[in-house]
């Protein structure tokens, strides 16, 4: 039994790392004021002890299965969760046109990046003779916009499929980079609108809670029903078994799929293993649909779902920074630091700027929308609870909405361009995703038209008639 201890205590060490991690999260100051997660911090320790030699018998490549696989689990118990049914009032609260306003800002921010990360390391190369792909530069925004699994999971087809050395690994640095960057930045950022008092909810503070990382007693708030008795199986065991479903389906279905195209160099990409989480989530929003449609709902709970997508998360950000190989990281730190910077710089300075013209709620957009754009929407979740403590605005709402849209808007690039870039030529990559973004900047005066005319029309519904 000994030789099938390797992958489980490799599990074993995220989940300690986590405890370790959040305990010195709550014990340091510094650590408490910067308000880092127990994640980021608990992946940090990890990622020393491998690289220093701490940890025997493990090495980085050990843990990036486990980083694809819990992305997949966090996206895919995601799409289960049902969605709330909105208030009738909603629409004047102006929901969906905040949701609009991040989702132009997210997808502009793709196509940015992608061009500046392209653009640099074309450069890089140029001025220092070396030769190495420029995509290794544009998937930063694989990394930034979408987090460690898609950059882990483009990165492995190019590296695999196209033969471009080391992607995969310069991803999943970029995706750890992204994440420190909505940190470094997007805390001081909005720390500065609160003490100006730019945010609407003005009795927004940051809780000893949240600060603290553990609640009290008398503050821990319940995690989730149980929706099946014991005696049968236990309720957390049951909503696994729901993403077992859903996984051993997907699987399946590419299992099959695989050979009828095998001939085609673009489907044998989409149908392939890495782009497992796509194939996932379309099965879990079918799962979803047929729960809702056959009044299943009482048999899942979505508060138990919510946790096991918040654990996934914490357990891929741990097992993300952990994959990260030196050698690639100190080989090619210039760049890899280059283009962090300046993607950080454009990114929040666009954030900043469109969020300005969104309204009111112009400061908690651009905030949230920073975090979104470094790492995930769990860390823009972070950032607006800054401001926002109570989530008492819309903008919470609206980030709901943001997450159905970006992946509509988004279907070309993500779905389709992004397996395959390689294949493309320099101008072609380029024309795709600075023209997002240029349709992008183009909708801003668009948007602001109808979201104008959106308020002219409610304020002449709710003006009283003088008699």
């Amino acid at each position: 039994m000994g030789s099938t201890f390797h992958g489980v205590i490799a599990f074993a060490l995220l989940a300690a790392l986590l405890v370790v991690g959040s305990l010195l999260r709550s014990r340091f100051s510094w650590l408490r004021v910067s308000l880092i997660p127990g994640s980021i911090v608990a992946g940090v320790i990890g990622f020393v002890g491998l690289s220093a030699g701490l940890i025997p018998g493990y090495g980085s490549s050990d843990f990036t299965a486990l980083a694809f696989h819990f992305f997949t689990l966090s996206f895919m118990s995601l799409c289960l969760t049902g969605s709330p049914k909105p208030a009738k009032d909603e629409q004047h609260q102006g929901i969906v046109a905040g949701g609009l306003w991040l989702t132009l800002i997210w997808t502009a921010s793709l196509g940015a990046q992608a061009v500046i990360g392209y653009g640099l390391m074309a450069g890089y190369d140029l001025i220092t003779g070396s030769d190495l792909s420029p995509l290794l530069g544009a998937i930063v925004t694989h990394g930034f916009t979408q987090g460690p699994g898609q950059a882990l999971t483009y990165g492995t087809i190019w590296e695999n499929d196209y033969g471009i050395a080391n992607a995969a690994q310069v991803g999943v640095i970029f995706a750890s980079l992204g994440f420190v960057a909505a940190f470094v930045v997007g805390v001081p950022a909005a720390r500065y609108f609160l003490k100006r008092g730019l945010n609407v909810n003005h009795n927004s503070t940051l809780d000893d809670d949240f600060v603290r990382g553990f609640h009290t007693p008398q503050t821990q708030p319940a995690a989730g029903k149980q929706v099946s008795h014991s005696g049968t199986v236990d309720s957390l065991a049951w909503h696994i078994g729901l993403l077992g479903v859903a996984y051993v389906i997907t699987y399946v279905w590419l299992s099959v799929m695989q050979p009828l195209v095998a001939g085609n160099q673009v489907l044998s990409v989409f149908f392939s293993y890495n782009l497992f989480f796509i194939h996932g989530l379309t099965v879990c929003v079918l799962m979803r649909m047929a729960i809702d449609r056959f009044g299943w709902t009482d048999k899942v709970d979505d508060d138990t779902l919510k946790r096991i997508t918040g654990g996934s998360v914490d357990f891929m950000v741990v097992a993300t920074l952990m994959s990260i190989q030196i050698a690639v990281l100190s080989a090619l730190l210039v760049p890899i630091l280059l283009i962090a910077v300046a993607v950080t710089l454009v990114t929040f300075l666009g954030a900043v700027s469109i969020g300005r013209l969104s309204g009111q709620l112009g400061p908690e957009r651009a905030v949230t929308a920073f975090g979104c754009c470094c790492g995930s929407t769990g860390s823009g979740l972070l950032l607006l609870r800054m401001m926002d403590a109570d989530f008492s605005t819309s903008v919470p709402k609206e980030l709901a909405f943001f997450n159905i849209a970006i992946i509509v808007v988004n279907i070309p690039t993500l779905f389709f361009i992004a397996p395959i870039a390689p294949s493309l030529g320099t101008w072609s990559y380029l024309a795709i995703f600075g023209g997002y973004m240029v349709l992008m900047l183009i909708c801003i005066p668009l948007l602001l038209k109808w979201q104008r005319s959106r308020s002219r029309q409610t304020y002449s519904v709710q003006e009283p008639k003088s008699s």
